[in-house]
């Protein structure tokens, strides 16, 4: 039995933002905003399908999936980008990688005495 996301999670910290941002190439501006922002999670799921609603008062960003099937994800409200998305279990921690125009781009969830944890990755080189 894989673990249950569902709920609506509240940001607590945020660690490491802003250098994740850069590293993605994202805009100052944007940046300087996105740090500001305390997004929460609303997370449905029904088994291996995925619906995570990232809501805050600059934009909502909406994350339909089932996980193990490979989709187009729409960054446009992110980073304005476009990238093949999959996301797949590790244990009960869910794993995305997401391929397109930065490669080494996605995160990891889990939850740990009922807090959602995310950490993101980028293994991008910057100059």
């Amino acid at each position: 039995m894989t673990a249950d996301y569902n709920g609506y999670w509240k940001m607590i910290s945020d660690e490491n933002f802003e250098e994740y941002l850069k590293a993605l190439d994202v805009n100052v501006a944007i940046r300087k905003i996105a740090t500001l922002l305390k997004p929460d999670k609303d997370i449905t799921q029904d088994g291996d399908h995925f619906i995570i609603k990232t809501l805050s008062t600059f934009r909502n960003y909406n994350m339909d999936f089932v996980v193990g099937q490979e989709f187009e994800e729409d960054l446009s409200g992110v980073d304005d980008r476009k990238c093949m998305t999959t996301i797949t279990w590790d244990g009960d921690k869910l794993v995305c990688v997401q391929k397109g125009e930065i490669e080494g781009r996605g995160w990891t969830h889990w939850i740990e005495e009922d807090e959602l944890h995310l950490l993101r990755a980028c293994s991008c080189i910057i100059n």
